[in-house]
């Protein structure tokens, strides 16, 4: 592959994997002017966050047998309808409770973006390759959380918050008509692979039984949880607690975004001296005491806005060492079937954040401790899940 066709490829996966997170980050600016305008409250529309995070994860268990069936680009075109004509019925709900059905639907449609992506990954290069590839559409995928926010800020204050989602139903056109017309089939069709209920279990059980995969997927997913904390807590602790207003915390999101893009790609540079297990378990360690610092300042009352994005800065900056890493040791064990692990790897990680996005919701108290809690609990819990799983890695490769 020439140099020129591999940073191509990149690109058009790397535009692949912004439409989840463009998504989710555009439209939080609007929280307020969404509260205001359907006549609830700010917390109550981060439901809206939970129903896509709901969605999101439920998908990708649908997509990931049908790429491996039917290919990756079949299912992802339709996929990619469906997204811009719910987002589209995101811009004209009435009620709350038609946001919260759109952006479940919304989701939906997305998923497969994400599916593809990690799984086209692991079909066009090397396996030796995709921890530095993953990094790359780290890089990507990290311009969303810069972009998206202060984007949607600017034109939730001038156009409304309707907006935003007829702007993001045209991005993804867009990236349709460029994926449809130049990114390659990267897996034929498998006509021997069944849809039956009971052959797709069978294979997501096959999949779950591999311990490179389950000891990284839910390192990974439990400490992308502590993201999911931060994007459900974000709005209300900087623009309700800290009066920020909505151009500011766009601003404020994108400097803290910006941590985790810029560790994702010294991390790069990391794997050409230190293994990925290393760069995990120190990223790991690191993020769990910043997350123990965020509950001792918050807990106390020390906490400032200088101090609480020093902390959220540095938590953040060390998932961008976590992620790109799990997600290369998770994918690596698999050819066939990389569609499915896909799908299973991107599930666990989102169920499991719509799962905490859930619970801050109803833990919410009006201060910032649930969310700086969560944050902690992720970090620790993953820590432990890594450390239990490389024992459990040396035994098996002891027992073979």
């Amino acid at each position: 592959m020439t140099k020129k066709r591999y940073y191509f490829l990149v690109v058009l996966l790397g535009a692949l994997t912004t439409i989840a997170p463009f998504s989710i980050d555009m439209y939080l600016p609007g929280f307020t002017a969404i509260a205001k305008d359907l006549d609830t409250t700010v917390a109550e529309v981060a439901l809206t966050l939970s129903g896509f995070f709901v969605g999101i994860s439920l998908g990708q268990l649908l997509y990931g047998p049908l790429m491996d069936r039917f290919g990756r680009k079949r299912p992802l075109t339709l996929a990619l309808i469906l997204y811009i004509i719910a987002t589209l019925g995101c811009a004209f709900s009435a009620t709350l409770d038609m946001l919260v059905a759109m952006r479940f639907i919304q989701a939906m449609g997305a998923c497969a973006a994400t599916v593809a992506a990690n799984a086209m990954v692991r079909d066009l290069f090397p396996v030796e390759e995709n921890a530095k590839v993953f990094s790359m559409l780290m890089l990507i995928l990290g311009v969303s959380p810069i972009v998206a926010p202060t984007v949607g800020s600017y034109i939730t204050s001038t156009l409304g918050w309707q907006a935003v989602f007829f702007i993001l139903a045209a991005i993804t056109t867009i990236i349709l008509v460029t994926i449809y017309i130049a990114l390659p089939e990267s897996s034929k069709p498998d006509p021997d692979y069944s849809l039956k209920p009971a052959a797709i279990t069978r294979s997501y059980l096959a999949v779950f039984r591999e311990p490179l995969f389950y000891t990284y997927t839910f390192t990974g997913a439990i400490a992308f949880s502590g993201l999911f904390a931060f994007l459900s807590g974000s709005p209300y602790l900087y623009m309700e607690l800290f009066k920020l207003s909505d151009r500011e915390y766009g601003l404020v999101f994108g400097l803290l975004a910006g941590g985790l893009i810029l560790a994702s790609q010294i991390n790069r540079f990391m794997l050409k001296r230190y293994r990925t297990e290393q760069i995990i378990t120190m990223a790991l360690i690191s993020m769990s005491i910043t997350g123990i610092l965020l509950i001792v300042t918050t807990g106390n009352g020390w906490t400032t806005l200088p101090i609480m994005l020093i902390l959220q800065f540095i938590y953040l900056s060390c998932l961008g060492y976590i992620l790109p890493n799990a997600s290369a040791l998770a994918m690596s064990p698999f050819t066939k079937g990389a569609g499915s692990a896909s799908a299973l790897m991107g599930a666990l990680q989102m169920g499991i954040g719509a799962g905490v996005s859930i619970v801050l919701s109803l833990i919410q108290n009006g201060t910032a401790i649930p969310m700086v809690v969560v944050m902690a609990a992720s970090a620790l819990m993953a820590l432990l899940i890594l450390l239990i799983g490389h024992r459990v890695i040396k035994y098996k490769v002891s027992e073979a």
